[in-house]
């Protein structure tokens, strides 16, 4: 049940400086999906973040890949990072906080980065816990609103409905993961390596684009090695 809500985000990289991560990572956008234009995007790349439209064939798709994995089941490692969106237009945000929550070993913070001290107290939470925890994050509200209202493209109202979704995957310990924060759990799409994986992850993103074919509405962007 989402009952607050935050201006819609765009990508907006000054926002995780904003938050107090280091630079030693950027966002990068990926221009394309065949291999030219993927071997531009600098490596290694420890996140990918795809936006796309929410439409009724991707529903229908959702609700029947929930339905599986329930009933089959699926391998899912403990230390994935996972939080809920309880929060409407915070799919930016915890895209972001995905991304960097499953590379913090990687990354460096500032001393008194917002964010650092968001994962430290949330660790050990659950991802119902996590989402609200994010409710009462007051720092990270205030840096998401200045950011949406910062963007490129005019800032939607807070009561516009967005039917544009941000999702990260990430690479742990040899398997590509899904995490979208309106799911009730992360995905497994398989094994991938440091090598491969921004490959594999795009061709996660080709499937979201297939079932789509009308649909034009597709951002690709990479968290790569500065």
């Amino acid at each position: 049940m989402q009952s607050m809500r935050w201006l819609p985000l765009e990508a907006n990289p000054d926002f995780l400086i904003q938050l107090g991560v280091g630079s030693s990572w950027q966002f990068v956008d990926v221009y394309g999906l065949d291999p030219d234009l993927l071997s531009m995007v600098p490596r290694p790349v420890c996140a990918v973040l795809l936006l796309f439209p929410v439409t009724e064939k991707y529903e229908l798709f959702r609700a029947e890949e929930e339905e599986k994995i329930k009933t089959h089941g699926q391998d899912l490692n403990s230390s994935v990072y996972f939080m809920k969106q309880t929060i409407r237009n915070a799919c930016g945000t915890i895209g972001l906080i995905h991304a960097v929550a499953n590379n913090r070993e990687r990354l460096n913070f500032e001393s008194d980065s917002a964010l650092k001290k968001f994962l430290e107290e949330s660790l050990s939470m659950s991802p119902e816990e996590r989402a609200k925890f994010l409710e009462k994050d007051e720092s990270i509200r205030v840096t998401h609103e200045n950011s949406a209202q910062e963007g490129q493209s005019e800032a939607p109202s807070i009561d516009d409905k967005v039917d544009l979704h941000f999702i990260a995957f990430v690479h742990l310990q040899g398997h590509l993961y899904e995490l979208d924060g309106s799911k009730p759990f992360p995905v497994n799409h398989g094994q991938t390596s440091d090598d491969t994986f921004l490959e594999d992850a795009v061709e996660v993103c080709k499937k979201f684009m297939e079932r789509d074919p009308d649909e034009l509405r597709f951002t690709v962007v990479a968290f790569s090695k500065a």
